[in-house]
């Protein structure tokens, strides 16, 4: 996904070069991993005569950011706002030893 992030439209084959300089996977398992992926409508696909090109789909990505990160957005700017004060307080506090 962080490849097809900096670089939409990738082949097969240039996701397998990509995967294979982070991690020993097979074309093989790329394919499938991709489809997996497709499946879950993360990455869309076009064909472009006997290439077929890989697109990540921000749309679901974003919807499970609203649904399940964008919720707690308040919360943390709240933990947020705690710990810096904590870490105010007690870089002014003379040490105790």
């Amino acid at each position: 996904m962080d490849a097809l992030f900096e670089r939409d439209g990738r082949s097969l084959g240039e996701l397998e070069d990509v995967v294979a300089g982070h991690v020993e996977m097979t074309r093989f398992g790329v394919s499938k991993h991709l489809r997996l992926l497709e499946a879950a409508g993360l990455v869309s696909t076009r064909k472009v005569g006997r290439v077929k090109e890989h697109y990540l789909n921000p749309v679901p990505i974003q919807q499970i950011h609203r649904r399940w990160i964008g919720k707690y957005t308040d919360r943390a700017r709240t933990a947020d706002a705690l710990i810096e004060l904590k870490e105010r307080l007690e870089d002014t506090t003379p040490d105790q030893e």
